[in-house]
């Protein structure tokens, strides 16, 4: 549901507050009229300007140009009528988020000329009303002229961006299909065979065990050397799957964060020479799931990440100065927790929380993983 006030151009460098200035200025020169006639017409023109300026905030394509139309023409009635120039100012606002460029270009251009010429006119009408103001009209058509084209591009440069986002999340999630069709292959390619065979010799071994033992041995002793060999071709394997690296990362948590206004502060070395891919690969994603959290539901306005190695261990922290995180042993909904815990397990990893003066995520893994003993 929009608030009252979304009416008002969204705009950093004018508050709401700026805009009710606007808003109540009109009144001013319409109260100077002496007649009831001048200010029934000025009310009237002014709560039409504003409805129009509704709904052209709620229609599209045709009706949009029509409510705009509407309100150039009330701006002119004002200008010629009161000496009042400054809605112009709404409406070079309301032109500069028009997206289609040939629309834009239209309406900014008659809007500026009907403008230019209604001043002319105003000043043949009665100077006397428009020459104390001229310094202000000036500054207003400069306005008019430089905010349109300031705006237009903004959005532009917003949606590029937007588009170019889209973009590359698209890249990211084809080169991930990429990547586990590739696995798929190479695991059918190394396993599927050998697990063929495993399944035949099983077979032919539980014939055998009656009638002949020592071929059921050797049958058996084939499945010890086929499922050897398989295990090594999976490490091989997955020794050879793309490593996502933790100074990678970090360059896409330095540009999260610098869009979500949160200062950042690194800590230590995240090049870790003598972790092995699969480790380095979870604490990726537990990190990028750390600093989404950060981002989506801290309110933080400072984050620090720690990164620290020792003989047993590795350790990242993530700290922030937000609202913390529910101490009752329930995880907020979609802070990816349980999914980090999981990951970790995986690995022999821990993960700790702390809440305290904002949130503290410590995330280790022992610097050795236990291995596989094979046979």
């Amino acid at each position: 549901m929009r608030s009252w006030y979304s009416i008002f151009p969204k705009n950093p460098w004018l508050s709401i507050y700026a805009w009710v200035v606007f808003c109540i200025l009109p009144f001013f020169f319409i109260l100077r009229s002496a007649s009831p006639f001048d200010l029934m017409i000025g009310f009237t023109l002014l709560v039409f300007f504003f409805l129009s300026y509704y709904f052209s905030t709620k229609s599209q394509s045709g009706l949009m140009y029509m409510w705009i139309s509407f309100e150039i023409v009330i701006t002119v009635l004002m200008t010629l009528l009161f000496g009042y120039v400054y809605l112009s100012i709404f409406i070079a606002f309301f032109i500069g988020n028009i997206r289609n460029s040939v629309g834009f270009f239209i309406i900014y251009g008659l809007h500026i000329a009907i403008l230019i010429g209604a001043v002319v006119a105003g000043f043949f009408i009665d100077i006397h009303l428009f020459l104390p103001q001229i310094h202000f009209i000036i500054i207003t058509i400069i306005g008019v002229v430089l905010l349109p084209f300031n705006l237009y591009n903004r959005q532009k440069r917003e949606r590029l961006q937007d588009q170019l986002e889209v973009a590359r999340k698209r890249i990211s999630e084809l080169t991930i299909v990429q990547e586990r069709e590739r696995i798929a292959r190479d695991l059918h390619d190394t396993l599927g065979q050998k697990l063929s065979m495993i399944g035949l010799k099983s077979d032919l071994a539980v014939r055998l065990i009656e009638r002949d033992k020592q071929e059921a041995v050797a049958e058996l002793q084939d499945i010890r050397q086929i499922s050897s060999t398989a295990l090594k071709e999976v490490r091989v394997l997955v020794s050879g799957m793309r490593r996502v690296k933790l100074k990678d990362e970090l360059i896409r948590v330095q540009q999260l964060l610098k869009a979500a206004e949160i200062e950042l502060a690194i800590e230590g070395d995240p090049n870790f020479p003598d972790m092995s891919p699969i480790v380095e690969n979870v604490l990726v994603m537990c990190l990028k799931e750390a600093i989404n959290n950060v981002v989506k539901h801290s309110y933080a306005k400072r984050c620090c990440i720690v990164f620290q190695r020792t003989t047993k261990e590795f350790t990242i922290k993530v700290k922030d100065n937000g609202i913390g995180i529910a101490q009752n042993g329930v995880n907020l909904p979609g802070n990816g927790l349980d999914g980090m815990e999981e990951r970790l397990e995986f690995v022999n990893g821990k993960l700790w929380i702390a809440n305290e003066e904002g949130t503290e995520l410590e995330i280790t893994v022992p610097a050795v993983l236990k291995q596989i003993k094979e046979g």
